[in-house]
């Protein structure tokens, strides 16, 4: 890295985290970051008070909006260069960048790795794509007209992420925003502020003009209410819960501010009567267990149908229940890492003794966990009543409830029976089959005998109260576009 930064075997981060019109700022205020795993130090991030703040974000904006000009006339190509370059430089750093996300967010080194690989993935992908953003020339129908419509940058955009997969989710916005043209002021969650402010840093080395992304740490209340009532930012992407997400487009609708909202998810699993049980086993451990089950896509509620409901349920507890639970960065990786804080584990561990308390069967074994970090065995339950919570909540951690279905009208029915609509995913050798019934799920993400669904080149995004809009692919890119209507008299 271009700073004095270090890996957590290290000094501590702590390089210079508030950029604003293309200078990085120390602040005084600084908050320590601790290790989930071993509660070690990793570093600090410049965190004022919300008066420090408020002022940072307003800076931020106005930087912001005197880039916008220049920015938005530059040429796709000039910005495609700068967004490849900013992929080569996030890959070359990877070594540096993967440990430092891994101990802050407490990932397993190789889903930190991955995560930065995804990260460049998007930039590249988008700069690509920012070449490709063509408006349309509709036939005319009189002799002395003709038509074009236009696809305009949209202005500022406030790009508002969270710690669990603070890069990728980060890129996700920053790329599309910045190959369509718009300026960004960013701000990123408290909990794993330091490799996405190392991934910032990649963006302005590789040559982004001064004022294009800013990048503002602090209270998350002020700091949003400012830069959302600020006049030139036009785009608001947020992804977090669906209560905070309400909260965002309340305020947006005091400007007619665009908000783009991926927020929480409730994720069915569903293994109809003809799947290889196998290869669900082996989908369920990673669509539930990915990132110790703190993803919004993260399978939620298993639903499986009779016929092959005892052997999928036997063989998913036990390799649960193999999974190994230990610190991100040991040596061999474990399976499962820490949970995020305290809290975290606090509430898990509630949804669990809730259930069972109310009648639920634990199918893994209790086992010891470190007690020296936020760690959790995975837990899965059977027979849990629907009046339990861990049955409709968002679980955001490694447990989950198993349930037993009669036929597939049953498993779509449980299926869509939740105001979210994220992910879900389905299993069946029968590919019509599994067709037929992943139309019918109301669901943004849909992975078909596939665990892994997301990629850069494909939209994402929700139904229902998991939000509007879509981030990824060509959807992605036209949220920050406007589409301007020419007509022509010739």
């Amino acid at each position: 890295m271009s700073t004095p930064n270090s890996t957590p075997h290290g000094t501590p981060y702590s390089a210079p985290t508030v950029l604003i019109d293309g200078a990085w700022h120390s602040r005084d205020e600084r908050l320590a970051v601790h290790a989930p795993g071993t509660g070690a130090l990793v570093g600090h991030v410049g965190f004022p008070d919300a008066g420090q703040a408020v002022r940072d974000a307003s800076a931020a904006c106005d930087a912001a909006a005197r880039a916008f000009a220049g920015w938005s006339e530059t040429t796709a190509r000039y910005r495609a260069d700068i967004l490849l370059e900013a992929a080569r430089l996030i890959r070359q750093r990877s070594g540096e960048l993967a440990p430092l996300l891994a101990a802050e967010a407490g990932k397993r080194l190789p889903e930190a790795q991955g995560e930065i690989a995804f990260s460049a993935e998007y930039l590249r992908w988008f700069a690509e794509e920012a070449r490709r953003t063509d408006g349309t020339v509709p036939p005319h129908e009189a002799a002395g007209r003709r038509h074009v419509v236009l696809r305009r940058p949209a202005g500022v955009v406030a790009s508002l992420t969270p710690w669990n997969f603070p890069c990728s989710i980060q890129a996700r916005k920053l790329a599309p925003a910045l190959a369509a043209g718009c300026t960004v002021v960013a701000r990123v969650s408290e909990k794993a502020p330091l490799a996405v402010t190392e991934l910032i840093r990649c963006l302005t080395d590789a040559g982004l003009p001064d004022g294009v992304l800013n990048l503002v740490h602090g209270p998350a209340a002020p700091v949003t209410e400012t830069v959302l009532d600020h006049p030139a930012v036009r785009v608001a992407s947020f992804t977090g819960s669906t209560p905070v997400g309400k909260l965002i487009m309340e305020q947006c609708a005091r400007r007619v501010v665009r908000p783009l909202l991926e927020l929480g998810g409730d994720a069915p699993f569903v293994v109809l009567g003809d799947a290889d049980v196998g290869a669900a086993v082996e989908g369920a451990l990673l669509a539930k267990f990915r990132n110790t089950g703190q993803s919004c896509i993260a399978a939620n509620r298993f639903l499986v149908h009779a016929d092959v409901y005892d052997e999928f349920t036997e063989e998913f507890a036990r390799r649960a229940g193999e999974l190994t639970v230990g610190d991100g960065l040991a040596e061999p990786c474990p399976d499962l890492g820490p949970l995020m804080d305290p809290a975290r584990v606090a509430a898990v561990r509630g949804l669990v003794d809730a259930a069972r308390a109310e009648g639920a069967t634990l199918l893994t074994a209790e086992r010891p966990v470190p007690d020296d970090g936020c760690f959790l065995a995975p837990a899965l339950l059977a027979d849990v009543p629907p009046t339990a919570a861990l049955a409709s909540a968002e679980v955001f951690g490694p447990a989950a409830a198993v349930f037993r279905v009669a036929d597939d009208a049953e498993a779509l029915r449980l299926a869509n029976a939740t105001e979210m609509g994220l992910a879900a995913y389905v299993y069946a050798r029968d590919l019509g089959r599994a067709w037929t019934f992943a139309e019918r799920l109301e669901a943004g993400v849909v992975g078909v005998n596939e665990a892994l669904p997301s990629v850069a080149f494909a939209p994402m995004g929700g139904n229902k109260q998991s939000g509007l809009g879509r981030e990824g692919a060509a959807d992605g890119l036209a949220e920050f576009t406007e589409p301007r209507y020419l007509s022509l008299g010739l």
